[in-house]
């Protein structure tokens, strides 16, 4: 064989492992970027959280199936007594500024609002089943989230990027994906009695669960999460009392109580306690957006644990939209937000960071300097 001349043009071989030697580190460094410790651990929080709304769907749908007992503000207020009883009476023993008379002295009408808003929230999207269809529902509830991403550009003062804008949209698709699923599963009612009165509710209280987000992301990450679990517990216990005793006790005199339908009761009770516990607990390692990404499963859990209890036909749709979902969920973690604090804030000033997602900029800046040196 004759030799190759020193002389002659080059040859791409040589060039061949550099490139997939990028290639290589590129994709070592996409899944070092996704697949880090506290983005697995938000996923892990998110899933718990739906677990929890799975457990007030599933309780909620064996009282109104079985039982015909249809009574949410009852149910909301027992949840309200609990959050009063364990956390209220915690602020009470505080000392100083975190003293509950205190703190009712100084913001007693902010938290007024609060708990007004977070009640109406609950009953709002309860009430509408009676008027509008499950796919509206399930379409029109997630108008929460971009009512909750201007809210918090105006009141949190998050910044986004174009990756969080693209993976609301992939979670949103994988939305539409599900409801698609209901629909040929047959789980699709037109049993609605006035759909734009049902409609109307839905979107109004997917707006109040964005003020209310946005209110407990505020709370809990400049205050503390007992205050706000405190406050919410107090006048929640109080607006849910009142509006119970106008609205719902003819409901309540004519359920047939036996130990079945109590024993759903304090399973839809803990359930909801568990969901308020640990949800400022997320939210202040990630933001509220995100936990609102997080809980779009919660629909498909209960759906899963619906094959078995209540009958569903399974649909392969609904695994596609739980993956769809997720790969939403996990870009929209995996790029930190910014936040831009006004001159005047008594906030620390992290112009440069932010607020958001709090874990995943601690890991952010680790490789900055190693990153820069390559």
């Amino acid at each position: 064989m004759e030799a190759a001349s020193p002389a002659g043009p080059s040859v791409p071989q040589p060039y061949a492992p550099g490139a997939a030697g990028a290639l290589g580190s590129l994709l070592r460094g996409l899944k070092g970027q996704l697949f880090t410790w506290n983005i697995l651990k938000t996923i892990a929080l998110g899933q718990m959280l739906s677990l929890c709304i799975c457990g007030t769907a599933i309780t909620s749908q064996f009282l109104a199936e079985k039982y015909k007992v249809n009574t949410p503000m009852l149910q909301s207020f027992i949840n309200y007594c609990l959050l009063f009883l364990f956390y209220t009476v915690t602020l009470a023993f505080q000392s100083g500024s975190d003293n509950l008379l205190s703190i009712l002295k100084r913001k007693w009408w902010k938290y007024v609002l609060l708990g007004l808003a977070d009640v109406e929230a609950n009953y709002l999207i309860v009430r509408a089943y009676q008027y509008t269809t499950l796919t509206s529902v399930q379409l029109l509830d997630c108008f929460g989230i971009p009512v909750l991403m201007a809210l918090s550009w105006f009141i949190l003062y998050a910044r986004y990027r174009a990756t969080h804008f693209i993976a609301v949209a992939v979670c949103l698709l994988g939305v539409g994906t599900m409801v698609g699923a209901d629909i040929l599963a047959g789980r699709e009612d037109n049993s609605g009695s006035n759909v734009l009165i049902g409609d109307i509710l839905v979107l109004l209280g997917a707006s109040l669960y964005a003020v209310s987000n946005v209110c407990e992301e505020y709370v809990v990450k400049k205050l503390s999460r007992q205050e706000f679990l405190g406050m919410v517990g107090l006048f929640g216990t109080v607006i849910s009392g009142i509006q119970l005793l106008i609205v719902e006790y003819k409901d309540i005199a004519g359920i047939p109580w036996d130990w079945k339908i109590a024993l759903l009761f304090v399973a839809f009770a803990l359930s909801m306690f568990c969901l308020y516990s640990f949800m400022p607990l997320v939210i202040k390692v990630t933001s509220a957006t995100s936990v609102n990404l997080g809980i779009l499963t919660a629909d498909l859990y209960s759906l899963f644990f619906g094959l078995f209890l209540f009958g569903y036909k399974f649909s392969g749709l609904y695994i596609l939209s739980f993956t769809v979902i997720m790969v939403g969920f996990v870009l929209y973690c995996s790029t930190p937000t910014r936040t831009a604090e006004p001159a005047d804030s008594d906030v620390p000033p992290v112009t440069s960071i932010g607020i958001d997602n709090l874990g995943l900029k601690l890991e952010e800046n680790l490789p900055e300097t190693h990153s820069a040196a390559l």
